[in-house]
């Protein structure tokens, strides 16, 4: 993935962690990371690569489920509930081969380039065949979204998913028989088989409290911490969840997993929407993450999430574009905020800055990669660029760059990603897969045929 030589970018306008630095060099070694930054550089160098614009980190999109592309469009027919919803979502799973997965994820990745992200954590759970046979490689799939994220030019974190009921005291039905591996024993040993590599790590993943029973949900969180990998969950989508939860246990999702080992540092709860006092004591007081994805929560008519009192009791914010109703970070981070300001009729919850370190570094270390997220010497040399003269962006002086960037651009004001200092999307055109809409259309129709 790296470059094979030393390469220096010049770019006209950088977002340096807390303010935009006009004129900055950044030099990238032949190991795809920032060597040095230079400021105040007025005029590009002898043969830099130049950057006009507003160049930030690579965002990080903390939560994809990648197969849920091809539902985009056909699920905002008409009106129903996540419930509903789920059933449009198992019929497009039924479909897919190791073949399938690896063509509609690279051109799902290939989108995320286009949209300025370069690290996507994969929630991973359709794992075998249908009816729940294994494949020859029982990992075909997980290899099939590492190797679609390698032809798309930007790194994973593969959060090999435990599915293994219906619900609480449930078998998992017809559907869900290809995500479950039976116990979580059965998961672990499995998931011991992938191997990360340059571009990927291997994280784990609880799906929810109603798909993992109680009594195995310690062997999920020691398998993560014995490497010392990140484990996400579903946390509290939904209130039907939370209801069921204490019908069965007597105590919140948050209190289950809190029970059984999961909360942590290197633990993120996705979503975290319907909680209680006391859960957002337990989450902040053990540095949970918070993985925020309001497009899909506004289009699944979630709800809105305490993300600002999670904050303060010390649950790290990141984001996610999750099922996919649109691949925007920069949306997902403007949600987060203008959500809030919704639920509470004030504005200003946080700033652009820290709503860019969501979606930067804060997103990048939830997935594993505290070395990303920033432009500084000897971090991951992962970055885009946003057009600052399109008809969204032109007009506001470039030092306020963030707040343009967080309040008014799109995904479609990206005209560079970089990673390891290699140019994965130049000028607006995927590097690697020449036509992305053709691929995510053709691959998308096949799902439906």
């Amino acid at each position: 993935m790296p470059v094979t030589t030393r390469t220096t970018y010049w770019l006209e306008h950088a977002w340096l962690d807390t303010n935009v630095e006009p004129g900055v060099a950044l030099d990238v070694s032949a190991d795809g990371r920032i060597a040095a930054v230079r400021t105040g550089v007025e005029a590009p160098p002898p043969g830099a690569e130049v950057l006009r614009g507003l160049t930030i980190p690579g965002l990080a999109n903390a939560h994809s489920h990648a197969f849920h592309r091809a539902l985009r469009g056909t699920v905002q027919v008409g009106s129903g509930t996540f419930w509903t919803w789920r059933d449009f979502m198992y019929k497009v799973a039924q479909n897919l081969t190791p073949d399938t997965y690896f063509a509609l994820a690279r051109a799902v990745y290939a989108e995320m380039a286009l949209a300025g992200i370069t690290d996507v954590g994969e929630f991973h759970y359709v794992h075998h065949a249908p009816g729940g046979a294994p494949y020859a490689d029982p990992n075909a799939m997980g290899e099939a979204l590492i190797e679609a994220a390698a032809a798309a030019g930007i790194r994973i974190t593969l959060l090999d998913t435990a599915y293994l009921s219906a619900g609480f005291g449930e078998a998992p039905n017809h559907h869900q028989l290809r995500f479950s591996d039976g116990t979580a024993d059965a998961w672990a040993e499995r998931v011991s088989a992938l191997k990360p590599r340059e571009h990927a790590l291997i994280g784990a993943a609880i799906h929810s409290v109603r798909a993992v029973p109680a009594g195995q949900l310690a062997t999920v969180a020691a398998w993560a911490q014995e490497r010392g990998v990140p484990l996400h969950v579903h946390l509290s989508e939904q209130t039907a969840e939370n209801d069921a939860c204490q019908a069965a246990h007597g105590r919140t999702p948050t209190q289950l997993l809190a029970d059984h080992g999961v909360l942590g540092p290197r633990t993120t709860g996705v979503h975290n929407t319907h909680l209680t006092d006391v859960d957002i004591a337990l989450l902040g007081g053990t540095t949970t993450g918070t993985c925020m994805c309001p497009t899909t929560e506004r289009d699944l008519a979630d709800g809105i999430g305490p993300a600002v009192r999670l904050q303060r009791a010390g649950s790290p914010l990141s984001l996610g574009s999750d099922s996919h109703a649109v691949i925007d970070l920069l949306e997902e981070a403007r949600a987060m905020e203008l959500n809030e300001r919704l639920a509470s009729r004030t504005r200003g919850h946080w700033t652009a800055a820290a709503l860019l370190r969501a979606a930067t570094a804060d997103g990048h270390a939830a997935l594993g990669r505290p070395d990303a997220g920033s432009l500084s010497a000897g971090g991951l040399a992962d970055f885009t660029t946003i057009a600052l003269d399109s008809v969204r962006t032109a007009g506001p002086v470039p030092r306020l760059g963030a707040e343009m960037a967080v309040f008014a651009a799109s995904a479609a004001d990206v005209r560079h990603t970089v990673v390891g200092g290699r140019h994965i999307v130049r000028d607006g055109v995927h590097t690697l897969v020449p036509d992305v809409p053709s691929a995510l259309a053709s691959t998308i129709a096949a799902l439906r045929a």
